[in-house]
């Protein structure tokens, strides 16, 4: 009963975040016609990403000296680098290059990036000593980082575990928002906001995959 309503609630913000997913699928599927004639390779642009996100993080953190426009700089660096993170993978899709080990690299620089930002992020709110805002990110980056693990176990045993709006995708929009709003004050609530959507996340998926395992009979 509980995950009927929990994905009721979320079947109306699952339809415009699939709708959004399939617009930058579609983008990095016509970029990729391009760079497969290219001498970049998938692994290159993983660098490129996690690095753009590193720096990133680095703007957030100095935003004291200018608000507007080290926050700004690093909205536009994460996003840039988050592209990057969807686009190495679209490459080696689209030029045969697809190995085991370029997966689990691109997976581990997706995680590589958001601690650094979120991490970033902690130390800007601990400068302005919110320590409620802190715990809150702290709270992000364990229930992003859980998001994850759950789909990689829920796989790892032959399940779905992909359902909930907390996925990398839909955290990089909510992050990039906070950023762009953070001299207005919005950032605490956009990291807020993430915080509660990863764990929903997690629960959903936790309930999601022991459905399936009842249903199944084990």
């Amino acid at each position: 009963m509980l995950i009927a309503v929990m994905r009721l609630v979320g079947s109306k913000a699952e339809t415009i975040r699939q709708g959004f997913l399939d617009d930058v699928r579609r983008f990095a599927t016509r970029a990729m016609g391009g760079l497969t004639r290219t001498r970049i390779t998938p692994n290159a642009l993983t660098a490129t990403g996690v690095s753009l996100c590193i720096g990133s993080s680095v703007f957030a953190f100095f935003s004291y000296r200018h608000e507007l426009a080290f926050f700004w700089a690093a909205a536009a660096l994460f996003v840039a680098g988050s592209l990057l993170d969807i686009l190495d993978g679209a490459l080696a899709r689209a030029s045969g290059k697809v190995t085991p080990f370029g997966a689990f690299v691109d997976s581990t620089t997706d995680r590589i990036s958001e601690a650094f930002m979120l991490g970033a992020i902690a130390l800007v709110f601990a400068r302005g000593h919110a320590l409620f805002s802190v715990g809150l990110t702290i709270a992000a980056i364990a229930g992003s980082f859980l998001v994850s693990y759950t789909r990689a176990r829920a796989e790892m045993l032959g399940l779905r575990g992909d359902v909930g709006l907390g996925d990398r995708a839909t955290r990089v929009v909510v992050i990039t928002a906070g950023l762009v709003l953070a001299p207005w004050g919005v950032l605490p609530w956009a990291i807020g906001v993430l915080s509660a959507l990863a764990w929903y996340t997690v629960i959903l998926r936790a309930f999601f995959i022991r459905s399936q395992l009842l249903q199944g009979g084990k």
